[in-house]
This record gives structure tokens, C-alpha cells and sequence, in this order.
């Protein structure tokens, strides 16, 4: 019997989490989550719906928000991936997101927010970026800072679900760091 390790179905990938380098030997049908979850320990982004419906698993990838539960980890390869731990105010204290969940009381049970402070970071970048949302008046100037309004906002964070109803809590968290 050979002991040596299957590696067909594995390959060498190198992920750039929250600024330090891991390689890992990662077989092809592993998805994102279950990488930073199991591998490297990092369990902010949650496990909820499996099927990337609800957010819980929102991270950042070279700065944009991906659900991690359907990003194969190989695809990723040398990519820079940025999950809540990793996020801060530039120094060793919590995030303007974070310390405004938390200021705002914009949770109740917890297990979105990960989710929902990566989903916003995110969305502030595509608003001062000038991506607009459906909500988005299309008179606008396209590639100029997209105002973030209230409606804004729930528009951009629609794709992350909190079952507790903390939403008028994280839209004025949200609006707090604009």
C-alpha cells in the first residue's frame, strides 16, 4: 500500500490572507470558506446558507466582496483575501465599520455580522468608486462617487441577511462611517 498523498486532485496555492502568506496543498473542490475556517483558523466568516444566499461568509478579495462558500480556494491563487479579523483602522484598533457595529448596536446574535461588516466595506469602496447599485439615479455621472443614502445602502447590503433584524442598526452603522 502507498502511503505517499493523493495529489492529483490538489495543488499548490498560495493565498495572501489578511496580509501573510499561506501555501497550502488544497484539493480542487475546496471552496474559500472552508479553507479559512478549517485550515487556518480564521472564523469570523460563517457557514450559513452553503448555497452564497445569505452573506454570512462575505469576505474581501483584492478588495472586493465574494461569498466564500462558492469560491473555490485554487482559483485564488496568489490573491489577496481579507476577512474580519484581518480588517482594522489602519493600526491595532477595530475597523470604523466594526467600532461603528458596535457603537450602534447593529447586532443582536452576532452570527451575520463578519458577513455584514465585510459586505459593507466593500460596498463603500463600489460606491467611492463609482459603481452604481439598481437603486442608483441613473441621471448620475457614471465613475463619480455614488452618495450613499439609506436606500443606497439597503441595496448594497441586500445580499446579507440578518435574521435578527438588526438592519436599521447596521444601515445607520453604515451611514456613521460615510
Amino acid at each position: 500500500m502507498n502511503s505517499e498523498p493523493i495529489t492529483e486532485h490538489r495543488s499548490e496555492t498560495t493565498l495572501r490572507v489578511n496580509g501573510e502568506p499561506h501555501t497550502l496543498l488544497l484539493d480542487h473542490r475546496r471552496v474559500l470558506l472552508d479553507v479559512l475556517r478549517e485550515d487556518l483558523g480564521l472564523t469570523g466568516a460563517k457557514k450559513g446558507c452553503d448555497h452564497g444566499q445569505c452573506g454570512a461568509c462575505t469576505v474581501l478579495v483584492d478588495g472586493r466582496r465574494v461569498n466564500g462558500c462558492l469560491l473555490l480556494a485554487v482559483s485564488l491563487d496568489g490573491r489577496d483575501v481579507t476577512t474580519v479579523e484581518g480588517l482594522t483602522d489602519g493600526g491595532d484598533g477595530p475597523h470604523p465599520l466594526q467600532q461603528a457595529f458596535l457603537d450602534r448596536d447593529a447586532f443582536q446574535c452576532g452570527y451575520c455580522t463578519p458577513g455584514q461588516i465585510c459586505s459593507a466595506v466593500g460596498a463603500l469602496a463600489e460606491a467611492a468608486a463609482g459603481h452604481p447599485s439598481h437603486v442608483t439615479d441613473p441621471s448620475a455621472s457614471s465613475g463619480r462617487p455614488v452618495p450613499l443614502d439609506a436606500a443606497e445602502i439597503r441595496e448594497r447590503l441586500s445580499g446579507n441577511l440578518c435574521r435578527c433584524g438588526a438592519y436599521p442598526h447596521i444601515i445607520e452603522a453604515v451611514r456613521d462611517v460615510i
